[in-house]
């Protein structure tokens, strides 16, 4: 599949406000069967520097450094981008065990941001909790496959949790979301890793954009699109990181546009910063995630 993605977000301050630094994490980063064609970031009003950077995960960001006062900020970006399909597409496929993954993992020498020792401990928003590894035991057994297994904590979250945008915030640790059995894709793939990990597993959050369908004869909604997380489990060197989808109960394929991945939100967050001044802030965001063959026709 080939997307053309446009990302908006628009930044307003109830007073102007002075030497806002933000970090932006929205040009994909390599990721295995993603071919980036085109990419294109646009900052009005225009930061005094932009200065791209690579890391330390698997993330492109770029820091913005605004020096002039200001009460709006809006931030673009727009993509042409490739996805293929994944090798592994079936959870019935052969894989290692539970076990092997978790012997693997331990004594794999890979240090870099793809190996598996980054993700296999706690992280600053993935915090340890004795609950949710409890709950995860069952479906976790060391003699199952690390697919069947991925499988089934993917399916729990997806049958025992209500999605509920209104229930948490972008601040909400994974025990509280999880005792509330309510929360969004964000909260879900942070119940999903500390979960895995609790059990030796290595498990990474990703940051991306999950193409929708509207419903038969509907159009679909320019600008109703939202970024995306997700969970990738290694799977050994054979199989790599496969992606599971809580939120919908499915393994990432072609639907699935991957733009960063970290140890949690606060690795891969689309942007976040800070500035000097007062009186608050609101935040509007769009995300229009279209097939190349849509916006072509939308264009002509």
């Amino acid at each position: 599949m080939k997307y053309t993605i446009r990302h908006v977000t628009t930044v307003k301050y109830a007073s102007p406000v002075s030497l806002a630094r933000f970090n932006v994490r929205l040009k994909p980063a390599p990721w295995p069967g993603q071919v980036l064609h085109h990419y294109a970031l646009t900052i009005d009003p225009q930061p005094w520097t932009i200065q791209e950077e690579y890391g330390p995960w698997i993330v492109n960001r770029s820091r913005l450094f605004v020096r002039d006062p200001l009460t709006q900020l809006t931030i673009e970006s727009k993509m042409h981008i490739e996805v293929q399909m994944p090798a592994v597409t079936d959870v019935t496929a052969p894989s290692p065990s539970v076990a092997d993954i978790r012997k693997q993992a331990l004594i794999h020498r890979d240090l870099s941001a793809m190996g598996p020792a980054s993700y296999l401990f706690a992280s600053p928003m993935a915090l340890k909790s004795r609950t949710i590894a409890e709950w995860a035991r069952p479906m976790l057994d060391p003699e199952r496959s690390i697919l069947s297994a991925g499988n089934a904590l993917m399916h729990a979250i997806f049958t025992q949790f209500k999605y509920d945008s209104d229930a948490t915030d972008a601040d909400t640790p994974p025990a509280k979301s999880f005792a509330k059995k309510r929360g969004v894709c964000q909260d879900f793939a942070h119940v999903m890793i500390v979960a895995a990990r609790a059990h030796g597993l290595p498990a990474a959050y990703v940051s991306g954009y999950l193409r929708t369908l509207p419903p038969p004869g509907k159009p679909r909604l320019i600008g109703a699109d939202a970024t995306h997380a997700w969970v990738v489990l290694w799977c050994g060197d054979a199989l790599g990181w496969i992606g599971f989808d809580p939120t919908n109960d499915c393994l990432a394929k072609t639907d699935h546009i991957y733009t960063a991945m970290g140890r949690d939100y606060a690795d891969v967050a689309p942007i976040d910063g800070v500035f000097r001044g007062g009186g608050g802030q609101t935040m509007a965001v769009s995300v229009d995630v279209a097939p190349e063959e849509e916006a072509a026709l939308s264009a002509s």
